[in-house]
């Protein structure tokens, strides 16, 4: 597998690490909102706008998916490959069709969470540990 280069297919856009850690950390931002903001006490489980979106029919899981595609969009900007952007594409519609199913819909969505995937996707593509999000 070939090394990753900050500036690989981004045509002299957005060389700068510190410019693509800002962007990376808002991206981590919002996919840390839309689905582990909230942790239930006494369990593991985390949960966020996304889930609290999907309780309203049709315009809650919209919702969620335009978030969701702002994150593609942004990763299409950073340069990732056709193939992951499909895949991420991919995760945001699982999650809307799923997350859609009156009462299962919400169950599938504490579990399945579409913007962190989407994230590590990003995170993978460069090498990034999710800790180098972290503000120092």
């Amino acid at each position: 597998m070939a090394t990753r280069t900050w500036d690989a297919g981004m045509n002299g856009r957005f060389s700068d690490r510190a410019e693509h850690l800002r962007r990376l950390r808002r991206l981590g931002t919002i996919a840390r909102l839309m689905d582990t903001a909230i942790r239930i006490p006494g369990t593991g489980i985390r949960f966020g706008a996304d889930s609290v979106f999907g309780l309203i029919p049709v315009v809650g899981d919209a919702g969620g998916a335009l978030v969701g595609l702002y994150i593609v969009n942004e990763a299409r900007r950073l340069g990732l490959p056709p193939a992951k952007l499909v895949q991420m594409l991919g995760n945001i519609a699982a999650d809307t069709v799923l997350g859609s199913v009156p009462v299962a819909g919400d169950v599938f969505d504490l579990f399945f969470k579409s913007h962190r995937r989407n994230l590590q996707l990003i995170l993978d593509h460069f090498g990034i540990h999710p800790d180098e999000l972290r503000q120092r």
